[in-house]
């Protein structure tokens, strides 16, 4: 019998919530900017600027397509990496989470200079407990997922965190939401 195993990346999308401090930072993000009308990142740390640390991050509904690519074509066994092969700076999550909500709400994207600048965007230090522990780094080698023919295309987090944040918009409606300026 062929076995196909599979080492995800960081794997964001609904569903989550069950997860707590381990939900990812897109959650995380999201629940900060409704309640506090701000996202916090961690500050610089060793080779990292603050916001720069770097995932790959794959959203949840390429995972499950990927998954079933492989399960349609059981000839391939093996252990693959499932990330984009794309890793992205935590930023940039910030940035897509904080104008998606922004576009839901009627109000301008802003830069991340911008965000910044309005605190709405807030780095705090990097915690102790983490040092010497933490990886600045990450990104999924896809080589051998690819050589197996599956094509499955991957959203980077401009389009898979818009639309996880639209989800959780629109199940968080109702509620309102922490100073949002324009």
């Amino acid at each position: 019998a062929r076995v196909s195993g599979f080492r995800s990346f960081n794997v964001y999308g609904p569903y989550e919530q069950h997860k707590g401090t381990m939900a990812t930072v897109a959650y995380h993000n999201f629940n900060q900017f409704m309640a506090e009308g701000r996202v916090k990142l961690f500050g610089s740390y060793a080779q990292c600027q603050a916001g720069e640390q770097m995932r790959d991050f794959i959203y949840v509904n390429d995972l499950v397509a990927a998954k079933l690519w492989f399960f349609d074509h059981p000839e391939h066994s093996g252990v693959f990496n499932l990330g984009t092969g794309k890793a992205q700076p935590f930023n940039d999550i910030a940035l897509t989470v904080v104008n998606t909500v922004r576009a839901q709400t009627g109000l301008a994207a802003l830069s991340l200079a911008e965000m910044v600048q309005k605190d709405i965007l807030h780095y705090i230090p990097f915690p102790e407990k983490l040092r010497g522990k933490y990886q600045c780094f990450t990104q999924a080698d896809l080589s051998h997922f690819r050589s197996t023919g599956c094509d499955t295309p991957f959203q980077g987090v401009a389009q898979g965190v818009a639309e996880y944040s639209r989800l959780l918009y629109a199940q968080h409606q109702g509620a309102p939401a922490a100073r949002l300026e324009p």
